[in-house]
């Protein structure tokens, strides 16, 4: 208790609050990850302070925060609801705090598709951001690349040998897998402009705001995992473990918005690809964070069957010409 009050107090400090008016600390959950607390100053307002892990992880998973604090700027300059970032000074990062709760099952029937099709507006709008090259601002696989295919085949070895070292269980040999993925790699040449990608948008991350009546989008947070690249690849957490071009909502609130959503061959192979790589993330970590029996029998029962489909949409697709 005492560390993470004084770790606070400091980072306060470094923003220009007078650390003395920290009055209430509480961790939050949700995250899976980062360590993260809500701050309460003595005026009542409210910030995060999100702490980086000492623990082993994924290969991507180095200076995470520096990708989160890029994702937020994006999102300011969109004009999307996002935290602010205050300082981010190495491992921790404090942030203003944004409205509302993660999305969950009480919303209703009528809710759900006008959020939904509010959150496709946002997200077009969001993928309009460019950076300055492919893959993730952190630097964690290297600098940026110049080209789509270069950022993210190197995004798919890498979480594959995660998978090597760490021995996860894999419904498929982690070589079988590399070599279905490679037939689809011609497909990400359509990809000319790195755009601004959260990749992490599952319900979880997604806050929504009740304080003026009517659930309003509050904020996309945990912005940890994000890259520059393909914005197709935004589709695939969206609708976890299912499948966006079902989301008739969702898409018409991001085609209105301007975004492009249309499913050819080569974004269809794309997007069996950044499924499969989310999907090998998924099994991949599980044996660093140390998950119990229960969830790793769920991963397996719900994550493989996924990751098997999206590697059959490839192999059905590439075939055909």
């Amino acid at each position: 208790m005492t560390d993470s009050w004084e770790r606070a107090r400091k980072i306060l400090g470094s923003a220009g609050i007078p650390p003395d008016r920290l009055a209430h600390l509480r961790p939050m959950g949700g995250g899976t990850y980062n360590t993260v607390e809500e701050l309460t100053l003595t005026d009542g307002s409210r910030y995060v302070l999100k702490t980086a892990p000492k623990t082993p992880g994924l290969a991507h998973e180095r200076q995470l925060l520096v990708s989160e604090a890029d994702f937020y700027g994006a999102a300011a300059q969109a004009g999307v609801a996002a935290p602010r970032v205050l300082v981010l000074d190495g491992d921790t990062l404090l942030m203003t705090l944004c409205p509302g709760e993660p999305w969950d099952d009480s919303l209703t029937d009528t809710e759900v598709p006008v959020l939904r099709t509010e959150l496709g507006r946002r997200l077009a709008r969001l993928h309009d951001i460019t950076g300055p090259g492919f893959g993730y601002p952190s630097g964690a696989l290297g600098p940026l690349a110049p080209d789509w295919r270069t950022a993210f085949t190197t995004l798919y070895d890498a979480v594959l040998d995660d998978a090597r070292r760490y021995r996860a269980w894999l419904p498929l040999p982690a070589d079988d897998i590399a070599r279905t993925a490679r037939s689809a790699y011609a497909a990400l040449d359509e990809v000319t402009v790195p755009r601004a990608v959260h990749f992490d948008l599952w319900q979880g991350n997604i806050l929504v705001d009740r304080t003026s009546g009517t659930p309003r989008i509050g904020g996309l947070i945990d912005g940890e995992r994000m890259f520059w690249g393909d914005p197709l690849a935004d589709f695939v957490s969206l609708a976890l473990l299912g499948d966006i071009r079902k989301d008739d909502a969702f898409l018409a609130g991001y085609r209105e918005a301007g975004g492009r959503a249309e499913f050819d061959r080569s974004a269809g192979l794309r997007y069996a690809l950044y499924r499969s790589y989310l999907y090998l993330i998924m099994l991949a970590e599980a044996v660093p964070r140390e998950f119990g029996a229960q969830e790793n029998r769920w991963r397996r029962e719900r994550v493989g069957p996924e990751l098997l489909a999206a590697l059959g949409e490839i192999d059905g697709t590439a075939s055909t010409t």
